[in-house]
């Protein structure tokens, strides 16, 4: 069905990064009218003006990535830790305490936020990186239940295995070990398209996901299941 977001305002952070280039892409074409914005979401001044010319947006996808610092728990340098929270945790939270009670205000509003299956099963050798994640999943769940009533639908795309340049860049999926890696680990025996990922961020947010609230969808092609 085309233009399923016709006319929809949509405001995608982290643009170029992570899936920032599908969703736009996807987006665009169902007819919404997007304002993409690339780099970093700012704190403090910065972010009243970075959020300034958008306040009566229908839709925000909240596109958060960051590398994720490979290292033992006992190697997790202050700045990795302190580096990811600062770029998907914290501007996660100033973007939901910012836009979803302007949109309850107007009675209707949808956030999709991009996150990690890696907290719901967990990764040696990743813990900060799933501390960073599991804190935005926990996060969307409860401030989706907060804002339900007021029919803003606040969920969020717990993937992995999904082609994108931070995590499963082309190069990387091509090898011969990350395809054995693939046999052995996930179930689908394949990365996901990003155009796949893109899909479920249009389902969610557009209006046939209405009935949808705090929840954290994993998309990992078995990789991860919710519990």
């Amino acid at each position: 069905m085309p233009d399923r977001l016709k006319n929809k305002r949509v405001l995608v952070t982290q643009c170029i990064d992570y899936m920032g280039p599908a969703i736009t892409q996807l987006f665009t074409q169902e007819g919404a009218l997007i304002d993409a914005r690339p780099g970093i979401v700012p704190a403090a001044g910065a972010f009243a003006e970075y959020v300034s010319q958008n306040a009566d947006i229908d839709i925000l996808v909240a596109n958060l990535a960051h590398a994720p610092c490979n290292s033992p728990t006992a190697d997790i340098q202050d700045a990795d830790w302190e580096g990811m929270f600062d770029t998907m945790v914290h501007p996660l939270m100033r973007l939901i305490r910012h836009f979803a009670p302007l949109m309850a205000e107007r009675g209707h509003g949808k956030i999709v936020a991009i996150t990690s299956a890696a907290p719901l099963r967990g990764l040696p050798g990743s813990a900060a990186y799933c501390a960073a994640r599991g804190a935005q999943n926990a996060f969307i769940r409860a401030t989706g239940l907060e804002f339900a009533a007021a029919n803003v639908q606040i969920n969020a795309i717990a993937q992995n295995y999904v082609s994108n340049p931070e995590y499963y860049p082309d190069e990387l999926v091509a090898s011969e070990r990350f395809q054995n890696h693939l046999k052995r680990n996930v179930p689908i025996r394949r990365i996901a398209r990003a155009e796949e990922s893109a899909e479920l961020a249009l389902f969610l947010a557009s209006n046939n996901s209405d009935f949808m609230v705090g929840q954290v969808v994993p998309f990992a092609g078995g990789w991860a299941t919710n519990t």
